[in-house]
């Protein structure tokens, strides 16, 4: 192994692995609030590709983007129990708004006390669902398609970057309906948008289903959920759609007029995806080298490397790499022009080579007087660093260089989806087995779970949570394709579903 790999390896301590990776990459820091981060340029860098990406597809669906208040009144939660019950523990509140000096220390004044607390916004169905009630009156307001792009507070006790803070970033979808079968089709149909996301660009496998009642988000009739296998065998939630029914609706008063001229309460959905992708793009592809970026959200697909360490050859070696640049920049991959970047910083071509390893760039070129001699390149692909470095013709670089960034594409997936179906073990028919299975020690780093579990299930939670929690288990999720065969896995019962087991961050 490369003494510039990072330490602790996967196999030695996961989660401290993960955090390095973020530290070699650069992607973010502690902040100096708990459970909160500084996003750095290339973790924003990632985000920003995301963010493009979703908004492009919300907005093909016919949503339009809007920005509500990150405060909203404890009254609005008050209205529906169910989902300030779910919150309730992770809600931070404003109660002054302003401070005052006593005794050389800012302590809020006791004159400033606000008649009602301000939750800082965890999620905006509340606020959201006030305006969805003055904007609709008729069946020809609906649909109401809205989305936001915002932050969010949920005061997490424990906190790891990206996977699990105090504020992360993300866009949050609410929409209102006529009927229950268009609130249930738009609930597919993002989920579908999500899907598409985390298997096309995040090169990342995806088991689509339904949450199971415990587990749906608070207030919701329904939770449809993208579950992803992480390399540790951990599950991850990538993203959810909810079908909230008239919940929310006839708490916050939300009604329109039918062609026939009765008032009916509307159907409401909402959904989002958050920087938690970022966790999961580092869990389900990095390596003990770092990050590992499929090319298609990639910030940067290929970064050219000058060696200059003969002062004499810098000013022939810079004119190729940038001429070199200027030839890959118009090459098409994926719909768009490939991300090409030059790093003529002064720096060591060893040191910038293993900087760009790091956070994971699909293709590094490095170019020497050499090279040029050969009117050559030399290519590093990152996906396959136990691969040797190859040396084609600069020619026939660019001609192959869309191919190329398909095959790394298409191969980052195909691996991280043979892991998944690896260690996805669907003959485990008794509690006995199921029990052994994941009777595994969850300090051991790398194996903290050994994967995934789909079994029968008989859908009482109060006689199975209490057993599977004992082991660190939950439901992750009801797969669409059921596949329903004799008795409940757990309790002996008749099967009413198959489901998916495992440990979740």
């Amino acid at each position: 192994m490369s003494k510039s790999a990072l330490s602790p390896t996967r196999a030695e301590n996961y989660p401290e692995w993960y955090q390095a990776v973020i530290k070699a990459a650069d992607m973010a820091e502690l902040s100096g609030v708990r459970g909160c981060m500084v996003i750095k340029p290339w973790g924003w860098a990632i985000w920003e590709r995301i963010q493009s990406i979703v908004d492009g597809m919300i907005k093909a669906t016919g949503h339009e983007n809007c920005y509500f208040p990150i405060f909203i009144p404890l009254s609005y939660f008050q209205k529906e129990a169910e989902h300030v019950e779910g919150f309730a523990k992770e809600m931070a509140v404003v109660t002054h708004h302003r401070l005052i000096n006593q005794g050389g220390k800012l302590v809020p004044d006791p004159a400033s006390k606000l008649d009602e607390p301000l939750i800082v916004r965890p999620t905006s169905e509340t606020i959201i669902g006030e305006a969805m009630a003055k904007e609709i009156q008729s069946y020809r307001d609906l649909p109401l398609l809205w989305n936001q792009w915002a932050n969010v507070v949920r005061w997490e006790m424990r906190t790891r970057m990206f996977l699990r803070s105090a504020e992360f970033l993300w866009q949050e979808g609410h929409t209102a309906h006529a009927t229950e079968s268009e609130a249930r089709e738009e609930t597919i149909l993002i989920q579908k948008a999500y899907q598409d996301l985390i298997e096309n660009i995040m090169a990342i496998p995806v088991i689509l289903g339904a949450k199971s009642e415990s587990e749906r988000f608070p207030g919701a009739v329904d939770s449809l959920t993208l579950e992803t296998m992480m390399q540790d065998g951990r599950a991850l939630q990538a993203g959810t759609s909810h079908y909230l029914g008239q919940n929310f609706a006839r708490a916050l008063d939300i009604k329109y007029q039918t062609r026939e001229g009765s008032v009916e309460y509307v159907h409401t959905t909402s959904w989002a995806v958050t920087t938690r992708l970022i966790g999961a793009l580092i869990m389900a592809h990095g390596d003990d080298d770092g990050l590992v970026l499929p090319p298609r959200l990639a910030p940067q697909q290929v970064v050219i490397v000058p060696i200059l360490r003969d002062e004499s050859a810098r000013a022939a070696v810079l004119e190729y790499c940038n001429k070199l640049a200027a030839e890959i920049a118009p090459q098409s991959y994926a719909g768009e022009a490939v991300r090409v970047k030059l790093d003529a910083r002064d720096e060591e071509a060893i040191t910038k080579r293993w900087n760009w390893i790091k956070k994971g760039v699909p293709v590094i070129l490095e170019i020497g007087p050499k090279d040029i001699e050969k009117d050559g390149v030399a290519v590093t692909r990152r996906d396959d660093m136990a691969g040797k470095k190859t040396f084609p013709g600069r020619s026939e670089f660019i001609a192959g260089l869309p191919a190329l960034l398909d095959e790394i594409q298409n191969g980052i997936f195909a691996r991280a989806l043979k892991m998944q179906q690896s260690r996805m073990r669907t003959d485990i028919k008794t509690w006995a087995e199921f029990e052994s299975y994941f009777d595994k020690n969850e300090d051991s780093a790398y194996d903290t779970s050994p994967g995934f579990v789909r079994a029968s299930w008989s859908g009482d939670e109060a006689a199975t949570e209490a057993k599977i929690k004992a082991l660190g288990v939950s439901v992750r999720c009801l797969p669409f394709d059921q596949n329903i065969s004799g008795n409940c896995i757990i309790t002996g019962a008749p099967a009413k579903y198959e489901a998916i087991f495992a440990r979740a961050y």
